[in-house]
C-alpha cells in the first residue's frame, strides 16, 4: 500500500510540474513595487480624508482657547457650561461661573474646555429647542 501511495504521489509531481519543453510564465519583477504605490496612495488619502480635518478642528479649538476672555461662554469636557470670569494664562487655569444665582465659580484648565460658545452656536441652540 506505501508503495501505492508513493507511486500517486510521484505522478502527481509530475503532472504539477510543466514539461522541459515549455516555458514558464516569468514572474512580475514590479509586483513588490506596484503594491508599496498602491500602500502609498492608501495612506495619502487616509492622511488628506481622516487626519488632516481632524489636525485643523483641533487647531482651531485651540486657538479660541488661546484667545478666551472675560464673559466668553464655554463648554468643558465634562458638559459644564459657565462663563469665564478670570484666566490666568501663566497657569493655564480658567475661572468659570456655573451658576448665576448663586455665583458658583468652578476653576478648570485651559485644556478641559471643549468649545468656546460664540452667538451663532447659541442661536442654534434656543432656536433648536423651541417649538
Amino acid at each position: 500500500m506505501f508503495a501505492h501511495f508513493c507511486h500517486c504521489l510521484v505522478l502527481a509531481q509530475a503532472a504539477a510540474a510543466p514539461a522541459q519543453g515549455q516555458a514558464q510564465p516569468p514572474a512580475d519583477a514590479n509586483a513588490p513595487l506596484r503594491l508599496l504605490g498602491w500602500l502609498l496612495i492608501t495612506a495619502i488619502l487616509f492622511y488628506f480624508i481622516m487626519l488632516r480635518p481632524q489636525k485643523q478642528k483641533e487647531q482651531a479649538i485651540r486657538d479660541k482657547v488661546n484667545a478666551l476672555k472675560e464673559n466668553d461662554r464655554i463648554v468643558t469636557i465634562g458638559g459644564i457650561h459657565g462663563v469665564v470670569t478670570n484666566v490666568q494664562r501663566d497657569a493655564e487655569r480658567v475661572t468659570i461661573r456655573v451658576d448665576e444665582a448663586t455665583g458658583t465659580k468652578l476653576r478648570v484648565n485651559m485644556s478641559a474646555i471643549a468649545r468656546v460658545v460664540t452667538g451663532d452656536d447659541d442661536e442654534n441652540t434656543t432656536g433648536g429647542n423651541k417649538s
